[in-house]
């Protein structure tokens, strides 16, 4: 079902400036996906990934980075191939968002995560950015044991092993040349 009505129409329109200025045309077909991502979009309705802080690097009480331990779980990926690492990462969102919101083998809403992860791989020598980008979502933990099948082969779902993370926060746009 599309979504009905001006808050809708609104809605879509909004998504659609935001995906031009990625360069990423966002299809008529995520409307629905779009409402019901941002209905469901309530603080208290997103599951952060569970995290164990090691450490953290600080300078001028601002944080740099931490260092988290991340326990092994289940993660639905998109690889992509875009050239261009703003529009792979709209477009493997986009694919996400639709297997969240009800296209997958359980036709259930699975509920947002937080982050959602981007891997950005490089050459050998770690020289140059590969044009490869993988996003992931975290799958909710009641969805962890029993995994609703994506309904599109390209969204492979995961075991990633429990791993040690630096991370950072990045405000505003991230475009690499």
């Amino acid at each position: 079902p599309q979504p009905e009505g001006e808050e809708g129409d609104r809605l879509f329109s909004y998504w659609q400036t935001i995906g031009r200025g990625h360069r990423v045309e966002v299809p008529r077909e995520m409307a629905e996906p779009i409402q019901q991502l941002t209905r469901n979009n309530q603080p208290q309705d997103r599951e952060m990934v569970p995290f164990a802080q090691i450490s953290q690097k600080k300078k001028c009480d601002q944080v740099l980075y931490e260092k988290r331990r991340y326990e092994k779980a289940k993660w639905a990926c998109v690889n992509l191939d875009e050239g261009n690492y703003e529009q792979a990462t709209c477009l493997g969102f986009m694919k996400l968002m639709r297997y969240i919101c009800g296209q997958n083998s359980s036709g259930l809403y699975l509920g947002m995560t937080l982050p959602i992860v981007t891997i950005v791989r490089t050459n050998q020598s770690r020289s140059e950015l590969l044009s490869t980008v993988t996003v992931a979502y975290h799958l909710p933990g009641q969805f962890q044991d029993q995994i609703p099948q994506p309904s599109v082969a390209d969204i492979q779902i995961e075991e990633w092993p429990a791993n040690i993370v630096y991370t950072s926060s990045i405000m505003g746009s991230l475009t690499f040349t």
